[in-house]
């Protein structure tokens, strides 16, 4: 927020991995513009110096960062060769690459995150739905199971049938848990200039149940893969500079209340969470390793699960064999495998941005922040000077993010508490990169479950804490909405 510019020099609040000299530096480089005539001061690099400067193609998102050495460009490879790797059931003669489910989403990582971009929801009964999946849960009814999620030993009651997550395929021998059925209603938005704009309303239900009836209180949520690039820089953003932010009884009145998501981890103190659609992961690793187990039915070393999702309802599932392989490990994905993808998923670089210097681009900007998008939309940080990669220490980044938990509406919630953060929260999700999103992915289909086949759709969906800011841009003429659009493009 902007007030919360000033917040960062309180005491209580300061970066300990700077002195005065130096904090002073960061709060000029990441105050809030107030001139929009020409671009800032590096505002093209919006991954600081580890930004991609490549032409645009479809591999885009998909470059390291351009300021790593030759040694960790080949730790790096070899992230993405494991990125990449189709797993198999178990058992297999594929040498270490068995351990496949027994039930799970996707065999490769790179099948939900094509290109390292964006998911989308399946458009017919034959597309692919890989790249899309179902959470779900059941509200605590225990008093252990309310103790549970108050600490944060649990973000979620699993479904005692089908477990934390839709499972719609398995190994061969075993049945998928259902699939995801997803149906659209039409609705009309009357926009101030005469203009009308439609946004489609989505339902989800579950078809061919193998496992059971689901439980009567279950809670459904979609999820669509979201982009891959700049993750470890975000991860190097300070904490207090994530805190400062935060105004959860909106004392300052601008009708933004956002809050940190803690989360739990690996019995490590609680952390901000700062990755997900819900905030639910701290660390690019933590991240990982909750995608191997529940997309891939892979255990690791952080969740050593051998059978992934697989349920007590499940025990064909339970009974199957896992694919650890003893000389490599105890686990299917063990740590040297774990710590290559992480590092891989943390240096995907941020392309540079496009036409900052476009006249309509800067109206565009201008109106982005007057219209108060930036109050969530934090746009740049400087990163910690103490990070452990020095491709992202002290990097100044314009990611377009605050990385809290708002509230964004009846419209947009999908009822389903995760952790810290209730059933109408989601994080703030970061911009950089989001004009690529058809050269990359093919498709212009935003928000956690793609409802939005644009971003005029995906901002009309915005309510909660963003429904002043949605209403103004309801307000503009075409003019200023094509510039503001002009803006988004560029990032």
């Amino acid at each position: 927020m902007f007030v919360g510019q000033a917040a960062a020099q309180e005491q209580d609040l300061q970066r300990a991995d700077l002195n005065a000299s130096a904090r002073a530096k960061v709060y000029a480089a990441t105050k809030i513009t107030d001139d929009f005539s020409k671009p800032e001061r590096f505002e093209n690099m919006q991954g600081g110096a580890a930004t991609s400067r490549k032409l645009v193609s479809r591999d885009a998102f998909s470059h390291f960062a351009a300021n790593l050495t030759f040694e960790e460009e080949e730790k790096f490879n070899l992230g993405n060769a494991f990125f990449e790797k189709l797993w198999v059931s178990s058992p297999s003669s594929t040498f270490a690459s068995d351990g496949l489910g027994p039930l799970f989403n996707a065999r490769a990582c790179q099948s939900c995150h094509i290109k390292d971009g964006r998911g989308h929801p399946p458009t017919n009964t034959t597309d692919d739905r890989v790249s899309m999946f179902l959470r779900l849960s059941v509200p605590p009814r225990t008093a252990a199971e309310k103790a549970a999620i108050a600490s944060g030993e649990l973000q979620v009651i699993e479904e005692p049938a089908y477990g934390r997550q839709l499972q719609d395929l398995a190994v061969p021998g075993l049945l998928a848990e259902g699939q995801m059925q997803v149906t659209y209603e039409e609705i009309k938005v009357e926009l101030a200039d005469g203009e009308t704009a439609y946004l489609r309303a989505p339902s989800y239900s579950i078809s061919d149940l193998n496992y059971g009836p689901l439980d009567a209180e279950v809670m459904i949520s979609p999820r669509i893969a979201p982009q891959m690039i700049g993750l470890g820089l975000l991860e190097q953003i300070h904490p207090n500079d994530i805190l400062q932010k935060q105004d959860p009884s909106d004392q300052d009145g601008d009708g933004i209340s956002g809050r940190v998501s803690w989360v739990t981890y690996a019995g490590y103190e609680k952390q901000i969470g700062r990755f997900g659609h819900k905030a639910s992961h701290a660390s690019v690793r933590a991240q990982s390793a909750g995608a191997f187990a529940g997309d891939l039915g892979l255990s690791s070393p952080d969740i050593p699960k051998h059978w992934g999702e697989c349920t007590i309802g499940q025990p064909k599932c339970l009974a199957a064999p896992h694919g650890v392989q003893k000389s490599q490990g105890d686990t299917e994905v063990p740590d040297p495998i774990l710590e290559l993808v992480s590092f891989y998923a943390q240096n995907l670089a941020v392309p540079m941005r496009r036409n900052v210097d476009d006249p309509q681009v800067l109206r565009g900007k201008e109106l982005f922040y007057r219209s108060g998008c930036a109050g969530c939309h934090t746009p740049k940080y400087v990163t910690r000077k103490d990070a452990p990669n020095p491709a992202q220490q002290f990097q100044l980044i314009w990611p377009y993010t605050d990385l809290l938990l708002h509230d964004m509406g009846e419209g947009l919630a999908d009822g389903r508490p995760v952790g810290s953060a209730n059933g109408r929260e989601w994080r703030t999700p970061p911009l950089w990169g989001i004009g690529l999103t058809k050269d990359v992915s093919g498709h212009t289909q935003f928000l956690h479950d793609g409802r939005a086949r644009n971003l005029l759709e995906a901002i009309l969906w915005h309510g909660g804490e963003a429904q002043m800011a949605r209403d103004q841009i309801v307000a503009m003429n075409r003019l200023d909405r094509t510039s503001l659009l002009s803006f988004l493009n560029s990032l």
